[in-house]
């Protein structure tokens, strides 16, 4: 009789022992795919007014994790020409949408760095 309560302990355990490597594979963002994302929707940045009354043209590189949906998960600044232009370049792209990454024909999140421009002839 105590076998049985011993046994259900015993894989109970092991069961939440595996369960972070199950959830891990979930996480898993590639930097590699099949089919790259592609982006559908683009809101241009906010060209900041200081930067625009003197001048300043810039570009800031982006480092976004797109999710399965095609989503922004994350974003953060990888470089950028001048600081004033981060906070613009990191607003839009938090809006922006893609067709998701592909790999093996399944959706799953990617790395890409996107690069932001602020051209004042545009």
């Amino acid at each position: 009789m105590n076998s049985v309560p011993r046994f259900t302990a015993l894989l109970v355990a092991l069961i939440l022992a595996l369960l972070p490597f199950r959830m891990s594979a979930d996480d898993t963002i590639y930097t590699a795919v099949d089919v790259n994302p592609v982006p559908i929707k683009t809101p241009p940045p906010i060209f900041p007014d200081e930067m625009k009354r003197v001048g300043i043209s810039g570009v800031v590189a982006v480092s976004i994790v797109i999710d399965e949906k095609g989503l922004v998960a994350t974003a953060k600044v990888a470089k950028s020409s001048n600081a004033e232009f981060e906070a613009s370049a990191l607003a839009a792209i938090k809006k922006w949408t893609f067709k998701p990454a592909k790999k093996d024909g399944v959706p799953v999140k990617v790395k890409v760095t996107v690069p932001i421009r602020f051209d004042l002839e545009e």
